[in-house]
C-alpha cells in the first residue's frame, strides 16, 4: 500500500516491515471450560461472559493429543483433539439455547399479539449477542421459519435457531498447534475431514515465537507469515539446528508457514470481513510527529466514505462534505464504497 506513494509506513500503533503493515487487534484470553461450563460448573460463567465480548473466537487446540480434557499433560498421541473441538461447539450451543429459552415464553408471546416484524424483534432481542436485522432474516429463511409464528416455533426449531445464531455471532476458527508433531500431523489431517465446516490452521506457536526472537536479536529477517527467513546474523550451533528444524519441519511443510499469523489474518479479513482504510491527505502522508501513514481502521465490507469518517470522528462525520481517494486523487461522495487498503482524506465543515 505504501508503495504506492514511494514511501515506508511508519505507524503510531503496529509496525511495518518492509511494505507489511501489522494493526493492533485485540485479543481476549478466557478462562479455562470445563463440562457443564453452560449450568455455571468450574469458571464457566466467566468463560462466557468474556466470550460476549468476542467478535470471533480463536479456538487453540494440542493437535499432537499430548494434553488431555483437563489440560494435563499426557504422552503424545494419547487423547483425541476432535472432543476439544466437539465439547466446545457443544458449550456453546448450549450456552445460546439457555439465553434464548430463558426469554422465549413471554417475548414470542409478545411479538405474536403485537404483531411486530419477526426479524426486527429478534434482532432487538438479541443484539447484545452480536445480531443483525439482515443476519435474522437470512437466518429465518434458511431455517424455513421466516412465515412461521415464534410461539409455533417448536423446541427443534429453537434449538436449530440458536445454534445458527451462535455460528453466525461468534464465527471461529482452529488453530492446531504442535503441528511439527507427527501425531499432529496425522490428526490434522482427520479434523479436516471430520469438522469440514470449521477452518483448521496448523499452526506452531513455539516456532515462531523463536522466529521473532530470532529477528529480535538481529539473527535473522523474517516476516511473519512468510514461508522462509534470511539468517543475517551469527546464531551458534544450537541456534542453528533449531532455525534448521523450524524451516524443514514447519515451514516448508505447511502452506501457512507456522499458522500463527494465517490464524489472525483468518480471523479479519474472513470471519469478519473487515477491510484496511487508512486516513491522509492529497499532499500529506505524515503527522505532526513525522508518522507516516500513522493509523489503520478496520472496517465492515461495503463501508461507505461517511461510515470511514465517523468513524475517526463524530465530528467529520456530522459536518461531511466530500472525500478524496488520495490514490486516484479522486473526489468522491459520502455513499461512496472504499476498497481494502484505499487512503482516503475526509473534508469536513467540522
Amino acid at each position: 500500500m505504501d508503495k504506492d506513494f514511494g514511501v515506508q509506513c511508519n505507524p503510531r500503533e503496529g509496525f511495518c516491515i518492509k511494505h507489511n503493515r501489522f494493526v493492533p487487534v485485540n485479543v481476549i484470553d478466557v478462562a479455562g471450560l470445563v463440562p457443564g461450563a453452560h449450568e455455571g460448573k468450574g469458571m464457566g460463567n466467566q468463560f462466557l461472559n468474556d466470550l460476549n465480548q468476542a467478535d470471533a473466537l480463536i479456538h487453540v487446540i494440542d493437535c499432537s493429543g499430548s494434553t488431555n480434557e483437563k489440560g494435563e499433560p499426557i504422552a503424545a498421541g494419547t487423547y483425541d483433539p476432535a472432543n476439544d473441538i466437539k465439547f466446545l461447539e457443544e458449550e456453546l450451543d448450549y450456552w445460546y439455547i439457555d439465553i434464548l429459552k430463558k426469554v422465549w415464553d413471554k417475548f414470542s408471546k409478545a411479538v405474536t399479539q403485537t404483531q411486530t416484524d419477526v426479524d426486527k424483534s429478534l434482532h432487538k432481542q438479541f443484539s447484545g449477542l452480536g445480531s443483525s436485522e439482515e443476519m435474522i432474516k437470512d437466518m429465518l429463511k434458511q431455517l424455513s421459519l421466516s412465515e412461521k409464528k415464534l410461539k409455533d416455533w417448536s423446541e427443534d426449531k429453537l434449538s436449530s435457531f440458536a445454534k445458527a445464531l451462535r455460528k453466525r455471532t461468534k464465527p471461529m476458527v482452529i488453530a492446531a498447534n504442535k503441528i511439527d508433531t507427527t501425531s499432529a500431523q496425522e490428526n490434522y489431517k482427520r479434523l479436516r475431514e471430520q469438522f469440514s465446516h470449521l477452518t483448521i490452521i496448523p499452526c506452531s506457536a513455539e516456532s515462531e515465537l523463536a522466529l521473532k526472537e530470532a529477528a529480535k536479536h538481529k539473527l535473522i529477517e523474517y516476516l511473519p507469515g512468510e514461508k522462509d527467513f534470511k539468517i543475517i546474523g551469527s546464531p551458534n550451533d544450537k541456534q542453528t539446528k533449531g532455525l534448521e528444524f523450524i524451516k524443514n519441519n514447519v515451514l516448508e511443510r505447511f502452506v501457512e508457514g507456522t499458522g500463527v499469523q494465517q490464524v489472525l489474518n483468518n480471523v479479519v479479513f474472513e470471519l469478519l470481513k473487515r477491510i484496511a482504510i487508512f486516513p491522509g491527505g492529497i499532499n500529506k502522508l505524515e503527522d505532526q510527529h513525522g508518522n507516516v501513514l500513522p493509523d489503520c481502521f478496520l472496517l465492515p465490507e461495503k463501508s461507505t466514505a461517511l461510515d470511514f469518517a465517523y468513524r475517526i470522528h463524530t465530528d467529520l462525520g456530522n459536518g461531511f462534505i466530500r472525500a478524496i481517494d488520495v490514490k486516484t486523487k479522486r473526489t468522491v461522495g459520502k455513499e461512496h464504497l472504499l476498497k481494502h487498503l484505499d487512503v482516503v482524506e475526509i473534508i469536513s465543515s467540522k
